[in-house]
């Protein structure tokens, strides 16, 4: 699936690979969704598709179908229920009261099983102590519209539709959708796009139909059977929470993994549901990273689907690798999420390796990443800063860090790989150090602060936001050891103070940018939401550099925010206060499920055990949050070095490996 829309840049305009939406994105907070990429299924919870609004199958962008309004006796059920089984399948639970009935009570019950990959299962079941007679209609339509239209409001009137086999058919414009019935109606009358059943139910007996929506063509569906690039990982704990937020963290992550088209074998995590079902370089870079403990398959395959995206020579782009651009809050123009994919390629290369990437994978993925780091040699200025584009735009705090932490873990990688140039790249990294005490640091009475950025005219940009984690966030080097960062001793510590303090800190998670700050939004994707990764970046650093009550704090925030979301993490969502009888209020655009957002409540977990593995020299070390504060937790189906791997940390925060290849030596 195409990307669809985007958050808008600065300015109203459109971003790079999207379409302008007229007006908002719809509100799809309260809508049931299911991913089975490039499949979808989005219904309201009463489940009846109106043919309003979002609701409908879709296939690779395109809605296949928008209405699949069901009636049974002449009545429309009556909703009871409606909630997701899995990140795959919603069920709807109706009632029928029937006219000759004895009393107040349904006698017959509704359920309806949809799946995002196009099939719809409807079982009517019979309470009644006599034969029941019942009609059953089905009403189907569709518009053949594009996500990126139905989003617009301009996806236009329903199709006509012509019988075929079982069911109905749509045809405009070289698309094709078929829905057929098993089993196959009595009638089928397509002006009206009904289909009809007369069905007869004995005491106790039950009756299904299932539909199947197709496109006459389609893209290549992902087999989502099995673990796929993902170990069976498992977790357990005093806090019963745990349990569900990496189950459901998994199940989303399956849900969003697509193929590459030009090499199937190779898959990715699509951004998310329902906006950014394509391939968003630096998030499904982000995701890869926060799941290498779940293996390194998807890592290889993500960077293998880069590699292929990367920019030739000559030129100033050579080696770079594109990507759209974003909104980067009200402060700052929008960023390009392809300068930050490039300066992830190798930070990922060179932490998969640590968890164990296989050797033939790493030579051919490092010639790629040398190419990413002679691009930032390139489009770094003599002080070693990087402007947004390499063309004199403003110079942001966070890419200083994503750059500081692509020439420090590139450095170690061409190293330990026999390959020129490391030593020249820890001298680049120094004088990105010292330059960033100089240039980006903001001396206060409160202790100071670091800058968002600096202008091309050298105006300091003081707003503080979550971006500020970065600076925390260094990286995995050999022996379980983490990457010198851009702050010193004592600028560390005052920004866990920050990031830790209300302004900051919701209560639910951090926020994107601080309360105080001119210009803050709750609802601003980067002016003053949780960011769910934002926060996990923030939590593991912080947990890092040996703060961990601040850790403990976002932790807790976020893990109790997952429940009132039903353990599906948002992309985002408002970062207004927490307070004694409040609850997290959604962002109504939101992604969810969302590759990040999935991916950090894997990383959020395994950030309590502290898992810092070297595969390559045999050695695992573990650095716990001491402090324990979920209590107990057991990781079990993690992989090191491509073994399973279970870890345990105590009540007290000490950590034991309870399951790991023989080969590992524990170490740290």
């Amino acid at each position: 699936m195409t990307l669809t829309a985007q958050y808008p840049a600065a300015g109203g305009r459109p971003l790079a690979g999207g379409v302008r939406p007229s007006g908002e994105l719809p509100s799809v907070h309260a809508l049931l969704v299911c991913a089975d990429l490039p499949g979808l299924a989005l219904s309201a919870e009463h489940g009846q598709l109106t043919g309003h609004g979002l609701e409908g199958f879709y296939r690779s962008g395109r809605r296949l179908l928008s209405r699949c309004h069901l009636r049974v006796a002449g009545r429309e059920p009556v909703a009871v229920q409606g909630r997701l089984v899995s990140a795959f399948r919603a069920r709807f639970v109706g009632v029928v009261r029937l006219p000759a009935g004895p009393g107040p009570d349904p006698e017959i019950s509704v359920e309806r099983l949809r799946h995002a990959g196009g099939t719809e299962r409807i079982v009517l079941r019979s309470s009644a102590g006599r034969v029941v007679r019942l009609r059953v209609e089905i009403g189907l339509g569709t518009d053949l519209a594009d996500l990126g239209a139905v989003a617009a409001g301009r996806s236009g009137p329903e199709l006509p539709a012509s019988v075929h086999a079982s069911g109905m058919r749509w045809s405009a414009a070289g698309a094709q959708a078929v829905v057929t019935a098993d089993p196959p109606p009595e009638d089928a009358v397509a002006s009206a796009g009904l289909l009809r059943w007369e069905i007869e139910l004995l005491p106790g007996a039950s009756h299904t139909i299932e539909l199947r929506i197709r496109a006459e063509r389609g893209a290549r569906p992902l087999a989502k059977t099995g673990t796929g690039p993902f170990s069976e990982a498992a977790a357990e704990g005093d806090d019963p929470r745990v349990r569900e937020l990496l189950r459901t963290s998994l199940d989303d992550l399956r849900a969003l993994l697509m193929r590459d088209p030009r090499n199937p074998a190779d898959v990715y995590l699509a951004a998310g549901v329902p906006w950014r079902c394509g391939l968003a370089p630096a998030e499904a870079l982000w995701a890869a990273r926060m799941t290498l403990p779940l293996g390194t398959r998807l890592a290889a395959t993500t960077l293998r689907t880069l590699a292929r995206t990367q920019l030739p020579g000559p030129g100033p782009d050579q080696g770079r690798l594109p990507g759209p651009l974003r909104d980067a809050g009200p402060h700052l123009p929008p960023s390009c999420t392809g300068v930050e994919a490039t300066l992830a390629f190798p930070v990922v290369l060179a932490e998969a390796r640590r968890w164990g990437l296989a050797e033939q994978d790493l030579e051919e993925l490092l010639p790629v990443a040398e190419r990413c780091l002679l691009w930032l040699r390139r489009a770094a200025d003599d002080d070693g800063c990087l402007d947004e584009r390499g063309t004199g735009g403003p110079r942001r705090s966070e890419t200083q860090a994503h750059a500081h932490r692509a020439a420090v873990l590139g450095a170690d990688l061409l190293a330990e790989c026999g390959r020129p140039g490391a030593e020249g790249w820890r001298e680049w990294a120094g004088r990105l150090r010292r330059t960033f005490q100089e240039d980006f640091w903001i001396d206060d009475r409160a202790g100071g602060r670091p800058a968002a950025a600096r202008t091309a005219g050298g105006r300091v940009v003081p707003h503080l936001g979550g971006s500020a984690a970065h600076l925390l966030d260094t990286g995995l080097l050999g022996a379980g050891r983490q990457a010198p960062g851009l702050l010193d001793r004592v600028q560390t510590e005052q920004v866990a103070r920050l990031l830790g303090g209300p302004a900051m800190d919701s209560g639910w998670g951090l926020r994107s940018l601080g309360a105080k700050e001119n210009g803050h939004n709750p609802f601003g994707h980067r002016g003053g939401a949780v960011r769910v990764h934002e926060t996990a970046v923030a939590v593991a650093g912080l947990a890092a550099a040996g703060y961990e009550r601040e850790a403990a704090a976002l932790l807790r925030g976020v893990l109790d925010a997952a429940g009132a979301f039903g353990n599906r993490l948002p992309e985002m969502y408002a970062g207004e206060q927490r307070t004694a009888d409040s609850f997290p209020v959604p962002h109504p655009a939101a992604c969810r499920p969302a590759a990040v957002a999935a991916a950090a409540g894997v990383h959020l977990l395994t950030t309590l055990a502290g898992i810092r593995p070297d595969a390559p020299a045999g050695t695992v070390a573990l650095c716990p949050v001491r402090s324990a504060p979920l209590g107990a937790v057991q990781l079990s189906g993690l992989r090191v070095a491509g073994e399973p791997f279970a870890v345990r940390i105590s009540r007290l925060g000490l950590g034991m490996v309870e399951e790991a290849t023989g080969t590992l030596q524990l170490g740290g």
